[in-house]
């Protein structure tokens, strides 16, 4: 199967069975996103696939061939940080880490549908992804000021 991942194409082989998370951990060495619960509840594996949000964890790889794929590590322009992964390092909106690749990914497509209204409404829009640190004040400051910025 063929899809482009980060601006890049990618021609793999892959069993019926392999979740995109695994693809892109295992077999492309791409390991900004993370596995958190691999069970789909706490959004620490999401990814836009074609522009929408998904977790990586509960997707088969097998049923996306075509599509576009963006992971953290392509939000960045070159050395240029995407407005919300600077904006989660001047707010520091992460504390051990592990869920910062899911919110940041999730947090673009929630500037880019347009759900930041409020405070509540990103909080609404976000919900799908767990901090276990509790840095969700820092984290809806962060998706805020980037939105302004777009």
């Amino acid at each position: 199967m063929s899809l482009r991942i980060n601006g890049d194409r990618h021609t793999v082989t892959v069993d019926n069975r392999t979740s995109l998370l695994d693809l892109l951990r295992e077999q492309l060495g791409l390991t900004g996103t993370k596995k958190g619960c691999d069970a789909g509840a706490c959004g620490a594996c999401t990814v836009l696939v074609d522009g929408r949000r998904v977790n990586g964890c509960l997707t088969l790889a097998r049923r996306l061939d075509g599509a576009a794929v963006t992971t953290v590590e392509g939000l960045a322009d070159g050395d240029e940080l995407h407005p919300l992964q600077q904006a989660f390092i001047d707010h520091d909106a992460f504390q051990c880490g592990f869920c910062t690749p899911g919110q940041i990914v999730s947090g673009t497509a929630c500037i880019a549908e347009g759900h930041t209204g409020s405070p509540a409404e990103i909080r609404e829009w976000m919900s799908g992804n767990i901090c276990r640190c509790g840095a969700y004040p820092r984290i809806v400051t962060a998706v805020q000021q980037a939105a302004r910025r777009r």
